[in-house]
């Protein structure tokens, strides 16, 4: 299916899955405003959020089902199979935020409903984020997403770490717009247009000039700190720490992902015949990956560990996006795909644990779990193997992808450190295994109270299976990631990679 942008109803068609979205979330905005108070008025917002962000992903599926594509040149927005499977990214992510809120919001007594409309509108702004084909719509919904989560991370205001968790975290995402909108300005003032595909034309065609280098520097600054990549990840850790544990998760899942879309929007549209940001880029990724092992290795507690897991994780997603091409592109997205669901298990697990945002919960605390909770020791056990990149999980296979893209791209080096950085990494993760299955408790009822309501068990159980499932079967998977990082690439670029072979 071809869609005019000029024509007034194949515009809605190509916004059709942030339309329905932006539907649901006025619908709950004013149930949110008549229902607030008790616990059943909590769960019915949760429900009526998951029938929102499930209603869009049969849009998103009905966009994608019937090869939906803009006809020319894309305006405002891209009609792509990457959009549709970052989109997807996205609502699983919030999704499964939502199955693991509910107890959680009801143990910590946050009956604040309003939690679900902040969650629908961050997963708006980064749907609009990977849709964006012009500078100004990409940092529209850029803002839109951050002011929603800057809110959700202040959302337990009887705590002193969440409030200067929100408050960290709103001043250097200013700090970052400020630096987009300027990159923005500038690359206006070099090309006199903010359209992606016009930009790269221009820049193709006519080359570049010192203010559009600098514009593109500025850019790749703001993305750098909403990425959380080193030097620009000092909001990160204390932010992660101190948010509530499902509002964590998401960040560091739809949130990243989302950035990383839209970076990758940017640079491979706009300015893919510009060879300086690989160079930039590759030094961002070996400082990344290097940085975020080296301060997780010092980690005692288990929310900052991931949180500065989280930052080496980014620095692998970087090695894909200075990689480029096709197989870039495909390496992020089964990489985010598997990253979603074993960072979001982790986390899960983590709120299951702790207490008053689980700050205080260290990776020692969680000694001798496998004998009184097996299946959440399983899990979590499954979760650090897969980001450690360990055979038969999703991770692997996301990191073995990268390599690839790595290899074919010419960047031997860069998946090196790669592969040297993931080794020094089992010095965190497996801690967390060792603990749980060959420490005993310290105390006889160290985890009486550890529980996941129903929802969460089933949350956590498809992340497992997924997890498991991918490690031994991703096809599928390739297949998927493949068209849709071809999707993005210009229509005169050619990619002479060979992509993994996979047999149907």
């Amino acid at each position: 299916m071809t869609l005019d942008p000029s024509v007034y109803s194949d515009l809605v068609l190509a916004l059709l899955p942030e339309i329905v979205l932006t539907g649901w979330a006025l619908v709950l905005l004013l149930f949110v405003a008549w229902r607030h108070k008790t616990p059943r008025d909590l769960r019915v917002a949760g429900w009526l959020t998951l029938a929102g962000l499930a209603s869009t992903a049969v849009a998103v599926w009905w966009l994608w089902w019937n090869h939906t594509q803009i006809e020319g040149l894309a305006t405002m927005v891209a009609a792509d199979d990457f959009r549709w499977v970052a989109d997807w990214i996205f609502l699983a992510s919030a999704a499964l935020t939502v199955l693991i809120s509910f107890f959680y919001l009801e143990r910590e007594r946050l009956l604040a409903p309003e939690y679900f409309v902040l969650l629908l509108f961050a997963t708006l702004g980064a749907m609009v984020m990977a849709a964006g084909a012009d500078l100004m719509v990409v940092f529209l919904g850029l803002e839109l997403m951050s002011v929603a989560v800057y809110v959700l991370a202040g959302l337990d205001r009887r705590r002193a770490r969440s409030a200067e968790a929100a408050l960290k975290y709103f001043l250097l995402g200013a700090f970052a717009s400020g630096f987009l909108l300027y990159g923005i300005a500038l690359v206006y003032g070099a090309t006199a247009t903010t359209n992606l595909a016009l930009i790269g034309a221009q820049v193709s065609i006519g080359g570049t000039s010192p203010m559009l280098l600098i514009g593109l520097a500025l850019l790749i600054v703001g993305f750098g700190f909403k990425v959380a990549a080193v030097p620009f990840h000092m909001w990160a850790p204390d932010v992660y720490d101190g948010a509530p544990t499902p509002v964590t998760a998401f960040m560091a899942t739809a949130v990243k992902a989302a950035a990383f879309a839209a970076l990758f929007r940017l640079l491979i549209t706009g300015f893919g015949s510009v060879a300086a940001w690989h160079d930039i880029l590759w030094w961002l990724a070996v400082v990344t990956m290097i940085g975020g092992n080296l301060f997780a290795l010092g980690q005692r507690s288990l929310k900052r560990m991931l949180a500065y897991s989280s930052v080496a994780h980014a620095g692998y997603l970087l090695v894909a996006v200075t990689a480029g091409g096709t197989d870039g592109s495909s390496a992020f997205l089964v990489y985010a795909i598997a990253y979603t669901m074993m960072s979001l298990g982790a986390f899960a697990v983590l709120a299951a644990k702790g207490r008053a945002g689980e700050s205080d919960v260290l990776i020692d605390d969680l000694a001798g779990l496998a004998s009184k909770r097996p299946w959440l020791a399983f899990a979590m056990a499954v979760c650090m193997l897969s980001l450690l990149g360990f055979p038969g999980t999703a991770g692997f296979i996301g990191k073995w992808y990268i390599l690839i893209a790595a290899a074919n791209a010419g960047q031997n080096v860069l998946a090196a450190i790669l592969v040297l950085t993931s080794v020094v990494s089992a010095g965190y993760y497996l801690p967390v295994i060792m603990a749980m299955y060959m420490k005993p408790e310290p105390i006889e009822a160290a985890h009486v109270d550890v529980v996941l309501d129903r929802w969460a068990r089933g949350a956590v159980t498809a992340v497992v299976i997924g997890l498991l499932l991918f490690g031994v079967w991703p096809n599928r998977l390739f297949d998927l990631a493949r068209t849709a990082g071809a999707s993005i690439q210009p229509t005169t670029t050619t990619t002479t990679a060979v992509p993994p072979t996979s047999s149907h």
